[in-house]
C-alpha cells in the first residue's frame, strides 16, 4: 500500500522532469545553429562579402620609384681643421691705441685690425726724411764739384753713399711708421684676440689668431684595405649631426703613401669648402670618401623597409594589392638603397602603413609623397676644381 502511494507521487515528477530536459536540448542545438550561420563570413575574390557588403581596405602612403646615382662609400669620423690659420705679432713695439676689429669679425688680407700710438714714429719719419732732403742737396753741390774736377773720386763716392745710406733710414722710418697699424695677413675670421687697449706690446707678443674657414680641412685615417679605393681628387662630403639634412661636398687634397704599421691605416686629408662659414673648426663631422657610382639606379627610400632579422623587404602595390618583395641590395647610404631585383622605375611602394602588412593584402592609396632621393651624379661629385 505505501509502495502504490510513492509511485503515485513520484511518477508525475518523473514524466515532468523528462519533458523539461528535452526541451532544454533542442533549444540548445537551435541557438547554436542560429549563432555559426550569423557569424560566418566568407570572402570572394571581388573583396566582398556573401552579403554583398565591403571589406575594408587598409590605408597606405606610397612613393613613386624612380632612377637616380647612388654611392659607395668609405665612412669615417673626424673633426674638422682649417687649412689655413695664422697668428699675428707686431713689428715694432708700442702701446695699443685702437682695435678696429675684434673675436668672430671677418677681416680681408691687408685690413688693419689694431692701431698703436704712433706719435714717436712720426717725428722718427720726419726727422729721417729731413736728414735725407739735407744730404742729397749737399749731394748736388758735391756733384757738380766733381763734374769740374773740384772734388775727388773718393770725397765723391762718400758723399754719394751717406745719401743713400740716409735715404734707407727713412725708408726704414716709414716703414716703421706703416707698422703702426697692425694689419690681417690673410683673410678670414679673427678666432682669438690676446691683447685690450692700453697694453705696451712688444714684436714677441701674439696679438690675434685669424683663421681663414672658407676652405676647411678634415684628416682622417683610412685602413689599409682600402689604399687601392682611395687617390687624390676623389670624391667626398661630410655630414655633420647637428646641422641635419646639410651635405658638404669636398675632395681628397692629399693622400699619405705611407701606411702607419702600428695601426694598419694612411692618412688622408679631405678638403671642404666652406662658402656660407656654415662649418667651424672643432666640429664633429662623420667623412665620406666616395669609391664608386651607380648610375640610373632603382633606388628605395629607407622609410619603405621592413627589416626582417638581417632580410630587408618592401611592399609594392600593383591593382591596389600589397606585394611583398625581398630586397636584393646594392649600394646604400643613410637615405636609400639600390635595388637590383623585381621592382621597376614607376612602382609604387609604400612608405607609411607597411608595418604589420601582410602579403597580398588589399590596400587603399590615401596619398603619395614626392620622392625627392634621386640625385644627379653633379650633386654628389665635386673635385678640387
Amino acid at each position: 500500500m505505501k509502495i502504490h502511494k510513492l509511485f503515485r507521487i513520484f511518477l508525475p515528477v518523473l514524466f515532468f522532469s523528462m519533458i523539461y530536459f528535452s526541451c532544454s536540448e533542442s533549444k540548445g542545438k537551435n541557438e547554436s545553429g542560429n549563432s555559426n550561420d550569423s557569424t560566418k563570413v566568407e570572402q570572394k575574390d571581388d573583396g566582398k562579402s556573401k552579403d554583398g557588403k565591403d571589406i575594408e581596405l587598409i590605408p597606405v602612403e606610397v612613393t613613386e620609384i624612380k632612377k637616380g646615382s647612388i654611392s659607395n662609400y668609405i665612412l669615417l669620423s673626424t673633426n674638422l681643421e682649417t687649412e689655413s690659420q695664422t697668428d699675428v705679432f707686431p713689428r715694432i713695439q708700442g702701446i695699443i691705441k685702437k682695435i678696429n676689429h675684434d673675436e668672430g669679425d671677418y677681416v680681408k688680407s691687408g685690413q688693419t685690425l689694431m692701431e698703436l700710438e704712433a706719435d714717436e714714429y712720426v717725428l722718427s719719419e720726419k726727422r729721417a726724411r729731413l736728414n735725407h732732403k739735407k744730404q742729397e742737396a749737399n749731394f748736388e753741390r758735391l756733384k757738380a764739384m766733381f763734374s769740374e774736377d773740384l772734388l775727388s773720386k773718393e770725397e765723391f763716392e762718400q758723399a754719394r753713399y751717406a745719401t743713400e745710406g740716409l735715404e734707407v733710414d727713412w725708408e726704414q722710418a716709414k716703414l716703421n711708421l706703416s707698422y703702426t697699424k697692425i694689419k690681417s695677413p690673410i683673410s678670414g675670421v679673427i678666432g682669438d684676440r690676446f691683447r685690450k687697449p692700453g697694453d705696451r706690446i712688444q714684436p714677441a707678443d701674439k696679438l690675434f689668431s685669424v683663421i681663414n674657414t672658407k676652405e676647411m680641412i678634415a684628416v682622417v685615417y683610412v685602413p689599409e684595405k682600402e689604399i687601392s679605393n682611395v687617390h687624390k681628387g676623389q670624391a667626398a662630403f661630410i655630414t655633420s649631426d647637428n646641422l641635419k639634412n646639410e651635405k658638404f661636398t669636398g675632395w681628397l687634397k692629399r693622400v699619405s703613401p705611407v701606411i702607419d704599421p702600428a695601426s694598419g691605416t694612411f692618412k688622408v686629408t679631405i678638403g671642404v669648402k666652406n662658402v656660407d662659414n656654415t662649418l667651424r673648426a672643432g666640429m664633429f663631422v662623420n667623412a665620406f670618401i666616395v669609391t664608386d657610382v651607380h648610375e640610373n639606379a632603382i633606388l628605395i627610400p629607407k622609410t619603405a623597409i621592413v627589416y626582417e632579422n638581417e632580410a630587408m623587404s618592401v611592399f609594392v602595390v600593383r591593382d591596389s594589392i600589397a606585394h611583398k618583395i625581398t630586397l636584393d641590395v646594392g649600394f646604400q647610404d643613410h637615405e636609400k638603397i639600390e635595388s637590383i631585383n623585381d621592382i621597376h622605375e614607376g612602382d609604387k611602394v609604400i612608405v607609411v602603413g607597411q608595418a604589420g602588412l601582410k602579403d597580398q593584402t588589399k590596400v587603399k592609396i590615401v596619398s603619395e609623397r614626392e620622392n625627392t632621393i634621386a640625385m644627379k651624379k653633379d650633386e654628389i661629385i665635386n673635385d678640387e676644381s
